[in-house]
């Protein structure tokens, strides 16, 4: 009798089944050797972020220009500094022989423009300050932060009970800035890693299977910070310390949400597969298209941040972008190859045999499910008039963020700013800068001393054209008094550029408003057309992109209910609303990409327009609901940080995601799908004919698994 005919479950051949397990093995050490080269580059991007002010201003904004030629002049850019003494009770004869003692040690120790500082006391006695300007440090921050740190230790010695002592002004506070970005990266990364560390373990219940997406995606955050101190060195990329946090936070929070849905679609096709490589091809066709199509969405909405025209902003997105691209590569081709590689062992203790039914019970978002398609009408208006009614926050929302309410914890230059301000309401403490034409200086001098609101103006340096005027407002800085002298100050000198730190927080809130009007329209242009391709729909793409709006409507409308009250915050960064929106928007649509293409893949194979919503909800609800989890924990991270701007920015978007994964996708978007039916996907065919009726084949690979079973 002659041999057996093969069973359609028998092992491949021998020389396909070499192939396949030299496949894996080659993608492997391709990106380890990849990565070894990459090392190097990537420990350098902290030392070439770039953190000066002329790399957050806005490129055409008058502040700018005059940052510019200020480090074009003669010994550079300027480091304006305030020593501030003060007792409550009022300074007495030997505190200000304690003070003019301290501060001609510190003349003589450091080269001050304009000879010895001149002590200048308030009105009521309590305070005297000494401004103090030099070019020594120019442009080097360390050589900045090195003469800061020696002013506040001589004013530090030998203290004086009673007697308060303090160093402020722009160069303090540009110093105390520094010193924070210093210690983001690493904080950033070790928080960010534990944190996905954990939520990994308690999702996929497995001593050993969290290490492979975690390990992954460091090896895609390595790649990443390669990538883009190449693009400094090879296209002069402004990168600031802000931007390399946030890519570390989106390499993370993405990189692991491609993770947990490509394993959770390779779980299901082991059951149904008996090669790993087979089920993980298959896994890839399944879920490939949308991981594709999410990480696209994310990369188009950051890379329209380049029409900006606010320098950290428009170098956001290049970075943003590269860090996700990155992410999508590992998941996309190191995952699937260690996946494979260790076969059905690393789901370890609840592993997925072949042939195996998942755990049956009824899955909380199959409850979800029921609930929105018994009154789907109902269930899409309540959440409309949540959502809606948690925007009307943003009327609530405070005004503009002070540079010295930028942190979380008050120091010592923003304290001795706040001394200030209080000591002398009559004169501003921070000085606005001028730069004009030498040949019209005088002119400018006097029109200056003209303006009203202005308390004095001096001219300093001159060179290449251009003549400094250094002038103190009456009002105290970033007041409304202190704005409107500005605003005159521009109107009045023809040819001239008024900037300093003051003028420079007014420019980035006009621009940031300028900028929203530009890349809002554009995000949402490229995220509609992305979703349009993959989708084959109009209907569908406009119903995720509604949602997300709203989505972000309501947060920042939590935003105005929060910082201020909550939170103790005086004011909003004015690029938060922007960036806000832009990972919003696209982080967001991910998760409706991934329910709508298992929607779409459900009518494909046969199934009506309800079942196919429910089923799609069934089936990916757990997977979202893990992703969206992780990334609300990621931007978490970032509250975690002593910036403000950063506080408010992680928690608009860890809350936006949590609201988008538990109420706008699970109730909104499947009651909007089962109120619409066919006509969801309208024009494309779906919404002109019924689905043929599955084959018992195809019913079986779309057999549904229970959200949240891990076995």
């Amino acid at each position: 009798m002659g041999p057996a005919a093969p069973t359609a479950t028998a092992p491949p051949p021998t020389r396909p089944t070499a192939r396949r397990r030299a496949l894996p093995w080659a993608v492997l050490v391709l990106w380890i050797a990849a990565v070894a080269l990459a090392v190097p580059f990537a420990g350098k991007l902290g030392d070439a972020q770039r953190d000066n002010i002329v790399d957050y201003l806005p490129a055409s904004a008058d502040s700018t220009q005059v940052a510019k030629v200020e480090q074009a002049l003669p010994g550079g850019e300027s480091t304006e500094l305030v020593v501030v003494y003060h007792r409550d009770g009022g300074l007495t004869a030997a505190d200000r022989a304690h003070a003019q003692q301290q501060v001609e040690g510190i003349n003589g120790a450091h080269e001050f423009d304009g000879g010895a500082p001149r002590g200048i006391p308030s009105k009521d006695g309590t305070t005297l300050m000494y401004p103090m300007s030099t070019t020594a440090p120019g442009t080097d921050n360390d050589a900045r932060i090195a003469l800061v740190d020696d002013v506040r230790e001589r004013l530090g010695a030998d203290p004086v009970e009673g007697l308060g002592a303090e160093l402020g002004g722009p160069g303090a506070l540009a110093t105390d800035m520094e010193k924070v970005f210093e210690t983001i990266d690493g904080t950033l990364m070790v928080a960010t890693v534990l944190v996905v560390a954990v939520l990994l373990v308690l999702t996929y219940r497995s001593p050993f299977l969290w290490l492979v997406p975690l390990t992954v995606v460091g090896f895609a955050a390595v790649a990443s910070r390669a990538v883009v101190y190449g693009l400094i060195q090879g296209f002069d990329l402004t990168v600031t310390s802000q931007s390399a946090a946030i890519m570390t936070v989106l390499v993370f929070g993405a990189g692991t949400d491609y993770a947990l849905l490509l394993v959770a679609r390779y779980r299901e096709e082991l059951r149904r597969v008996e090669q790993p490589y087979d089920a993980m091809l298959a896994a890839l066709r399944g879920c490939g298209p949308a991981v594709v199509a999410s990480s696209g969405t994310v990369a188009a909405g950051l890379l329209c941040l380049l029409a900006a025209d606010l320098n950290s902003a428009s170098g956001l997105g290049p970075v943003g972008a590269v860090g996700v691209v990155c992410s999508l590569a590992a998941m996309l081709t190191l995952l699937p190859a260690v996946l494979v590689l260790l076969g059905r062992r690393v789901f370890w203790p609840l592993v997925p045999a072949y042939g195996s039914e998942p755990k049956r019970g009824r899955s909380l978002f199959a409850a979800m499910g029921s609930s929105a398609g018994r009154r789907p009408g109902a269930v899409l208006v309540s959440g409309a008039l949540l959502l809606g009614a948690l925007a009307l926050g943003v009327f609530n929302l405070p005004g503009n963020l002070a540079q010295e309410d930028t942190f979380t914890e008050r120091p010592e230059s923003v304290s001795a700013m706040k001394v200030l301000a209080e000591a002398y309401p009559d004169r501003g403490s921070q000085p606005i800068s001028i730069v004009a034409p030498t040949d019209k200086a005088d002119q400018a001098l006097a029109r200056a001393r003209g303006t009203e609101g202005v308390a004095a103006a001096e001219t300093g340096r001159s060179g290449g054209g251009w003549t400094e005027i250094t002038v103190f407002a009456k009002d105290a800085p970033e007041s409304a008094g202190e704005t409107a002298t500005i605003e005159a100050l521009r109107a009045g000198l023809d040819g001239s550029h008024v900037g300093g730190p003051s003028a420079q927080q007014l420019d980035l809130a006009d621009t940031n408003a300028r900028d929203q009007k530009i890349v809002i329209p554009l995000v949402l242009g490229a995220v509609l057309l992305i979703l349009m391709v993959l989708l084959r729909s109009l209907v569908a793409p406009l119903i995720l992109t509604a949602a997300v709006v709203a989505v972000w409507g309501a947060v920042m409308g939590l935003g105005g209910l929060l910082f201020e009250p909550v939170f103790g915050f005086s004011g909003l960064d004015p690029s938060t609303p922007l960036l806000s929106f832009v990972f919003l928007v696209a982080l967001g649509v991910d998760y409706g990409i991934f329910l709508m293409h298992r929607m779409r893949e459900e009518s494909l194979a046969g199934a009506e327009p309800e079942t196919a919503a429910l089923t799609a909800l069934r089936t990916t609800g757990g997977v979202i609901a893990s992703a969206g989890i992780v990334l609300a924990a990621t931007f978490t991270v970032l509250m975690n940080l002593p910036l403000v701007p950063l506080f408010e920015m992680g928690f608009l978007v860890a809350v936006g995601v949590l609201l988008d994964t538990f109420l706008v996708r699970t109730y909104l978007v499947t009651s909007a799908s089962l109120l619409l039916g066919r006509r969801v996907w309208w024009p494309g065919p779906l919404s002109r004919r019924p689905a043929g009726k599955p084959g018992p084949a195809t019913r079986a690979a779309r057999e549904p698994q229970p959200a949240g079973d891990t076995r």
